[in-house]
């Protein structure tokens, strides 16, 4: 049975290959149950926010991952954010019938945009590619390879309720001095995987099964879940930028300021006084709005 809910790494001792194995159950669930996505958009979903908390594992900074995909076909846009806790959030549009299909019948042409967001003093770093490929795996090891040098193999899938996936890595700059043919091996033993054996199986099994001729070290598992980063703080920031005048015509309009995060479906609500606290001079940032 898979582990649920949770990522774990693994090296192949003396050779520069490393991967990941992750399951989201729970954390798959909290983003389906608060949309009601068609199956097509649903499936791919699931397997980008598989890929997301993969890819954000192989990240060495505190922060965030944002993978995000565009596109001029059914599908629009689809963001998945993954931070260091193991964290995830994800959300997409669509705006007419989504077919079943590969990549392309769901984004047409499409660009898969990777953003990198340390907390505190870092750099921010974005990458955008065409979206190349007939599925997300291939998108995404295109970009890695293209961006980053980084060759890279991905198994992605998403069930009714649960998604999973498997990342395999070679390591940049390092030879395998002992078997200079194991990479290739390595990744076709991982093309045999089906995806109901993804999905069911836990990391320890899929590992023996596909590598158990191979010296492989498997470390503890982490667990992952859903957790939306909105705030109340974040939200008063948003309508400050907004200025005053804009957010008082609203008011006006509406009798009231109201937000939804997209993310998660929390709603946070500003009335008058509200208002007028959001733009006083020496209010604290996090004094205004209330949740709903």
């Amino acid at each position: 049975m898979s582990e649920g809910d949770t990522l774990r790494r693994f090296v192949f001792e003396h050779a520069p290959i490393r991967g990941e194995v992750v399951h989201l159950d729970a954390t798959w669930r909290a983003v389906t149950r608060r949309h009601d996505y068609p199956p097509p958009l649903r499936a791919l979903l699931g397997e980008m926010m598989a890929a997301v908390a993969l890819l954000s594992a192989t990240v060495k900074f505190k922060g965030r991952l944002v993978a995000q995909l565009q596109g001029s076909g059914p599908v629009t846009l689809l963001v998945v954010e993954g931070t260091s806790d193991r964290t995830l959030r994800a959300i997409a549009h669509w705006n007419r019938e989504v077919p079943e299909g590969g990549l392309q019948a769901l984004l047409g042409d499409g660009r898969l945009a990777i953003t990198l967001e340390p907390e505190g003093e870092g750099e921010r770093y974005q990458g955008i590619v065409e979206a190349r490929g007939a599925s997300l795996a291939d998108a995404l090891a295109d970009y890695l390879m293209r961006s980053e040098q980084l060759d890279t193999r991905l198994l992605l899938v998403a069930g009714e309720s649960s998604a999973a996936g498997l990342l395999l890595q070679k390591l940049p700059g390092r030879v395998d001095e002992e078997d200079a043919d194991r990479w290739n091996r390595v990744t076709r033993l991982a093309a045999t995987l089906t995806p109901g054996e993804l999905l069911e199986l836990d990391a320890r099994e899929i590992i023996r099964r596909l590598f158990h001729e191979e010296d492989v070290r498997l470390f503890e598992a982490e667990p992952v879940c859903f957790r939306c980063s909105c705030s109340r703080e974040r939200v008063a920031n948003m309508l400050r930028s907004l200025g005053t005048g804009e957010v008082h015509g609203i008011l006006d309009e509406m009798g009231q300021v109201e937000v939804a995060c997209e993310f998660c479906n929390q709603k946070y609500v500003f009335d008058a006084v509200d208002v007028e606290q959001l733009f006083a001079a020496g209010v604290p940032h996090d004094a205004p709005g209330r949740k709903q």
